[in-house]
């Protein structure tokens, strides 16, 4: 599987600047992360990419298929979970996937019949098949997303912000399954949530004002933080002053102390404790190169 993106654009009537800006992108085989802050393109990518809208300018193609002139073909190898997925509350869970597999073409009973029941099964669903789709959890409403998603088992699955909201029991399910079914296909998860990646994917781009600033795997990109991220235990009059100079990660509170974990090029206070850098260190770093709460000046690395 292999999917190609040439210089896409989009342009938005009345829009200032474009939503994607002679992006070029090539996904393989595999669980590949697209990462970027609110507004950098992600969402429009994903609807390009799902057949949802055209682009202004420039070419995908899926295994060859061309997106734009033969989308029937295109759409027999998706699959898609968007961010805000629903399921008819009345339904039980097979009911439900029953009726999305017939929509999908899937005409044969028995066929279906098996579809539904792996589906169910791969997504840990299985034993609550006959319960109503009404009752189930956020979680469990997710992984039911991801079955419907799979039921005409695509080559290519595209997976939109997928544990947003979820408690970390159900996150940890979740990244589990997309990392079982990242080794037959390609995945591509959108998300802002840097944690969602850096267990499953081997490949990851940063999207920043509708261009690609980073593509590589995550390892490259952790290699940005290193001897830049720190820890430090302060008070409230250390604070203010740390957080003009850095770009703070993380921040525990214990009754009158502060245990603070930052990235950036300025020299550390006495006392900072060097740590390894994980991949939301590095993201953060990345992003905020420059003044603290800038995005600083674009950046170009690829691996």
């Amino acid at each position: 599987m292999q999917i190609q993106i040439t210089n896409l654009t989009k342009v938005y009537p009345g829009a200032g600047a474009p939503a994607l800006d002679g992006l070029d992108l090539e996904i393989r085989h595999g669980t590949f992360g697209l990462l970027g802050p609110n507004g950098a393109g992600k969402t429009t990518l994903i609807k390009i990419l799902s057949t949802q809208m055209s682009p202004t300018s420039g070419q995908v193609s899926v295994d060859g298929w061309d997106l734009q002139q033969q989308r029937l073909e295109v759409r027999r190898r998706l699959g898609y979970l968007p961010q805000h997925f629903g399921a008819y509350a009345q339904l039980s869970a097979a009911e439900f996937l029953d009726y999305m597999g017939r929509l999908s073409g899937l005409q044969q009973r028995r066929q279906r019949q098996e579809r539904v029941d792996g589906a169910l099964r791969d997504v840990g669903l299985y034993d609550d098949r006959n319960r109503r789709t009404g009752t189930f959890s956020g979680g469990m409403r997710r992984r039911l997303g991801i079955a419907q998603a799979i039921l005409a088992e695509p080559e290519f699955l595209i997976v939109d912000e997928p544990t947003v909201g979820l408690d970390p029991q159900e996150r940890i399910r979740f990244r589990s399954i997309l990392g079982r079914l990242g080794q037959d296909r390609a995945i591509l998860i959108s998300t802002h949530i840097v944690g969602d990646l850096s267990s499953t994917c081997d490949d990851i781009g940063i999207l920043r004002e509708g261009k690609l600033v980073f593509h590589g795997p995550p390892a490259e990109l952790v290699r940005q933080a290193i001897g830049k991220t720190w820890r430090f235990e302060t008070d409230d009059s250390a604070f203010e002053a740390l957080s003009r100079q850095f770009h703070l990660v993380n921040v525990a509170v214990e009754e009158k102390r502060m245990d603070l974990r930052f990235v950036g090029d300025a020299s550390p206070p006495a006392g900072a404790e060097a740590v390894a850098p994980n991949l939301e260190d590095a993201y953060i770093y990345f992003m905020g190169e420059g003044a603290p709460g800038s995005l600083g000046e674009e950046r170009e690395i690829h691996a």
